[in-house]
């Protein structure tokens, strides 16, 4: 096994890379840089007084391998590569530590908020010059404003070779509608038109900060370790409304979810309800079988969960992801990881490349 890994294209699915202010204000105007940093300012507040309660940060070790952290991987395109070549992994999709959306919207920048969003995608698009296969940044889309959305899909679709966009799985907790209603059909449209794959990523919920604000541990080991569980909302509000079936080119990946819970939740939960009292206009096959044919899930090392999700939905809509630099991560180790992570899940080798490989080159055309 190990010798025909050797010769295989490892694809992650999941990296993150630091951009930094710096990197950030030089797409921008330099009217602009005031508006990013007092975004910035105003966003500490709003996070040290309302959602920590007035109580500390965790500090980086706590959600950060050490060695991977201070690597040049983290922060410029040169050292990703090089962090890349180190670990044997041909192309990864790389997703900011900070999200642009956190920070660039109406309330926090009033009417510059576009404009230095655009400019954020260019930071993105920058780094991703450098190797546009191998480097695939997650560019952000902003749901305030669907038609400046489709724009900005329009744009990075013709101009900057891009294979995927973010989005946040929580678009309530922007006071917006749900992925269902109509106000999102000409982006869900032009999405599907341009082959572009809808990334949901781990992200925070509003509610969850009441549990860091009540959890007494020293690192908020009970805050951090819920993070997974608000993505059953989002998968429910994508597959339940009929929403993907409505639109069937449309491919959305939900990013370090957690694998061992998805089998139970969709045999348990989704599937059977199909078959009992509960009506979901527009959809008309059962939900697993949509996530195996329009969605999917990254995974770090996991091996009883991608045992269960295996065996439950295939090798098809399963991702594998190096999470650098964070906890989890198997850099720069991740072709041995590899080796013995599927070993001890067992599942075949052909299989393996599948999910390693082939399905990130599939979906994200890099064949």
């Amino acid at each position: 096994m190990g010798a025909a890994l050797a010769e295989e294209r490892l694809v992650s699915v999941d990296s993150h890379v630091h951009f930094t202010d710096e990197w950030v204000k030089a797409r921008l105007r330099k009217p602009m840089h005031a508006v990013w940093d007092e975004a910035n300012a105003k966003a500490e507040v709003h996070a040290a007084k309302v959602l920590r309660g007035g109580q500390k940060q965790l500090e980086l070790e706590d959600f950060v391998d050490p060695e991977a952290a201070r690597d040049p991987g983290h922060f410029t395109p040169e050292g990703k590569l090089a962090a890349m070549d180190r670990d044997g992994v041909f192309a990864e999709v790389i997703f900011p530590e900070l999200a642009g959306a956190k920070i660039v919207n109406p309330a926090l920048m009033g009417d510059d908020w576009k404009e230095v969003f655009r400019g954020y995608n260019e930071a993105m698009a920058d780094f991703a010059s450098h190797d546009p296969k191998r480097l695939m940044t997650a560019y952000q889309l902003p749901l305030y404003d669907i038609d400046f959305a489709v724009e900005e899909v329009e744009r990075l679709a013709r101009d900057k070779q891009a294979r995927c966009v973010q989005l946040t799985p929580f678009p309530a907790d922007l006071g917006l509608p749900d992925v269902y209603h109509e106000r999102y059909e000409p982006l869900w449209k032009i999405i599907e038109e341009t082959g572009l794959t809808v990334l949901n990523h781990l992200d925070l919920k509003k509610e969850l900060w009441d549990v860091f604000r009540r959890d007494p541990t020293p690192q908020k080991g009970i805050f951090t370790g819920l993070a997974w569980a608000p993505l059953a909302e989002a998968i429910c509000m994508w597959i339940l409304t009929g929403t993907l079936e409505k639109y069937p080119k449309m491919k959305v990946l939900f990013v370090e979810p957690g694998l061992g819970w998805l089998p139970w939740f969709f045999q348990a939960l989704l599937d059977p309800r199909m078959h009992q009292h509960y009506e979901f206009p527009g959809v008309k096959r059962p939900p697993s079988e949509t996530f195996k044919a329009q969605c999917g899930a990254t995974f770090m090392y996991e091996p009883q969960g991608l045992k269960a999700c295996y065996d439950y939905f295939g090798p098809d809509c399963l991702y594998w992801s190096t999470d650098f630099p964070h906890p989890a991560t198997c850099w720069p180790n991740s072709r041995s990881q590899v080796v013995s992570q599927f070993a001890e899940a067992g599942i075949p080798q052909a299989d393996r490349v599948k999910i390693t490989s082939g399905n990130a080159m599939r979906t994200f055309g890099l064949g």
